[in-house]
């Protein structure tokens, strides 16, 4: 908890330094102001003062507000600066060349054989983020229901993704050897994801997440949901600080906090063991865990979701209850279905039960949006 708490009290003045200077609409390049010399002048002394001998015989309330005014002068000093030092904006040749298996990706969930036009459209939302085939009454179903997070590439759709490729690297055993090229392949594979899908301020956190996660586990070093919400925070708003206006990336920050700081109150009012429940105690612990995240969730991204889109979805918690399961199964058996329909071995089987799956989800939202 005291390595969470520095964290924060670092990178919540830095995010608040961001946000001033992006929102106050000044960049480096208009020399006329004096806001961007301010900050500079500020960053500098603050580590200055941070950085002298007789820091040890500080205060501890002028050690804190040092770090405080270093941390919100170095994020005005970002946000100032972002026309330059942006990286959302370079285009590598790795980026378009992931970029283009990202539009073959789409091409070829097109050429899946479903029965319903539907789920093929359903499906390269769900794996790629291309949502603009959807039709409108399925988009509005998602919506009304609550559910349109889950068409919106986030940290649930590469965290699935994240899992299928764990898992498929779990063959190498628990030996120490393959530790660190699991961890590597781990993270080339979803950064290649990432940059494939578009890169949004969304996905990008759960990326960042993911490194941070994997640099834990090969150092032995845990870091608790809240540590890496805050780190991760710190490197996206420094790698590219305009970030911040995106309304995706602040409902996702928002969520992961409801789930960081939230969460874990609500999950421990179930009393008891998890290790001494039985069957159905442990089903209803599993529906009350579910509950209690999408209300977290709920609880840290109502006052965003209701300023920018003026809705809040009223069944909220039976959605996330039969979705975020549904939506779990469906994007292993679309990449299943994908491989093997391009291979030309996809059995019939395989092909109607993912087009079942896709179909009961869209079936499900739309019963709930009608309640």
């Amino acid at each position: 908890m005291k390595v969470e708490r520095e964290t924060a009290g670092f990178a919540l003045p830095f995010t608040a330094g961001v946000l001033l200077a992006v929102y106050s609409g000044y960049c480096i390049r208009q020399s006329l102001s004096p806001l961007p010399a301010i900050a500079f002048i500020a960053a500098a002394l603050s580590l200055a003062l941070l950085m002298h001998p007789a820091r040890r015989r500080y205060d501890v309330h002028l050690q804190w507000a040092s770090v405080g005014l270093a941390a919100l002068s170095a994020g005005m000093v970002c946000g100032f600066t972002s026309i330059h030092i942006s990286a959302a904006s370079v285009v590598s040749d790795f980026g378009l060349w992931a970029q283009g298996w990202g539009s073959r990706m789409q091409e070829a969930i097109d050429r899946i054989p479903f029965a319903d036009s539907r789920c093929n459209a359903v499906a390269k939302a769900l794996v790629t983020g291309e949502r603009s085939n959807i039709p409108r009454e399925i988009f509005l179903a998602f919506r009304e229901s609550g559910a349109s997070h889950i068409l919106a590439l986030s940290g649930l759709h590469l965290g699935i993704i994240y899992a299928i490729i764990n898992r498929s690297l779990s063959v190498t055993g628990n030996y120490r050897i393959f530790w660190i090229p699991r961890s590597v392949a781990i993270m080339l594979m979803c950064g290649f994801y990432t940059i494939a899908t578009g890169a949004g301020p969304s996905i990008v956190r759960a990326f960042l997440f993911i490194v941070l996660a994997e640099i834990g586990r090969l150092t032995h070093r845990h870091r608790s949901t809240g540590q890496l919400l805050l780190t991760a925070l710190i490197i996206q708003l420094t790698i590219s600080p305009l970030s911040v206006k995106s309304v995706g990336f602040q409902l996702s920050y928002a969520a992961m906090a409801g789930i960081a700081f939230i969460f874990p109150r609500l999950k421990g009012l179930w009393p008891g063991s998890v290790f001494d429940d039985g069957i159905m105690t442990r089903c209803t612990r599993w529906i009350w865990e579910v509950c209690s995240m999408s209300i977290s969730c709920q609880l840290a991204t109502g006052a965003l979701a209701w300023l920018y889109f003026r809705t809040l979805p009223k069944h909220f918690l039976l959605t996330n209850l039969l979705a975020i399961p549904l939506t779990g199964l469906i994007i292993p058996a679309i990449m299943i279905t994908l491989i093997l329909n391009e291979m030309g071995i996809c059995p019939v089987f395989v092909l109607q039960t993912a087009e079942w799956m896709i179909s009961t989800l869209i079936r499900v939202l739309e019963i709930i949006a009608t309640m």
